[in-house]
């Protein structure tokens, strides 16, 4: 029940306008580390907006996440220059130390895998992003000992 008063709570904050649904949804997004599917209705119901409207921004923005997400979220860039100098073997070192595919999350909710097309830091490749720390020039050695900084 406190999840849907701090829902409603979020939702309150803007104009009831279908020109909020971002903003709310990047709220939601920051305070649960995805967009519940409650929070969803509750926006739909509130600004008067159909829910597949809902459903296609939440779909639409890499951003926005509908699943549930780990505490860490590892962002493994794969851009060009990434990509060149092996974030393909960063991903399989992750999945292999997590025990997760990428796009999944682990049993412990700690950490959710996930690969982006750029980070914007092309001159660090290849990069991998924890939560909001870059790591680069890192190694497939070395990323496993830096996600286990993040271990709880």
């Amino acid at each position: 029940m406190s999840d849907l008063r701090k829902i409603d709570s979020i939702i309150a904050r803007y104009e009831k306008s279908e020109e909020s649904l971002l903003a709310v949804l990047q709220d939601l997004q920051r305070e649960f580390n995805y967009v519940p599917k409650e929070g969803i209705i509750r926006l739909s119901q509130a600004m008067d907006v159909p829910l597949s409207k809902i459903y296609a921004m939440g779909t639409f923005y890499k951003a926005l996440s509908l699943n549930p997400r780990g505490r860490h979220v590892i962002k493994v860039c794969t851009g060009t220059a990434c990509h060149l100098k092996g974030a393909g073997l960063m991903v399989e070192a992750i999945e292999r130390d997590l025990n997760v595919r990428c796009g999944e999350t682990t049993q412990d909710k700690n950490f959710t895998l996930e690969t982006v097309n750029c980070v914007g830091a092309c001159a660090m490749s290849p990069v991998v992003v924890v939560g909001d720390d870059y790591h680069g020039h890192i190694s497939p050695s070395k990323v496993t000992d830096t996600i286990k900084k993040y271990r709880q």
